[in-house]
């Protein structure tokens, strides 16, 4: 099966550019993120999405799941769930690992939802 490829355009534009701030990601009391390389991906009306560079990020309090989507405007995403003692934050971060061309500047990068983890600027 042949998946749809989109490219941003002015009826869906998609644009990446450095965080103006230092993002620091909490489970619980556990720090899974600090950064201020941070990316900001800005996608058509959905809010800013910070993308934070692999190598800032506690990967030992991250787990990779089989849960997988698509996205035909920057590719197939996979997912961590963070682990908790009180119980896991499913599926809590995504990661393209092969970006479509358009959003390349995010691979080796992770997003987290917002209402799973804290997400806090500083």
């Amino acid at each position: 099966m042949t998946k749809e490829v989109r490219l941003p355009g002015s009826d869906h534009p998609i644009t990446i550019e450095p965080a103006p701030s230092r993002i620091v990601v909490r489970a619980g009391k556990s720090v899974v993120a600090e950064t201020a390389r941070a990316l900001v991906l800005h996608e058509a009306t959905y809010p800013g999405v910070f993308y934070i560079p692999l190598a800032d990020i506690d990967l030992t309090l991250l787990r990779h799941t089989n849960t997988s989507t698509y996205c035909p405007y920057k590719g197939d995403c996979s997912y961590y769930t963070v682990p908790m003692p009180e119980g896991d934050l499913v599926d809590a971060a995504w990661t393209y690992h092969d970006p479509y061309p358009a959003v390349t500047s995010i691979v080796d990068h992770v997003a987290f939802y917002p209402d799973r983890v804290e997400i806090a600027t500083e």
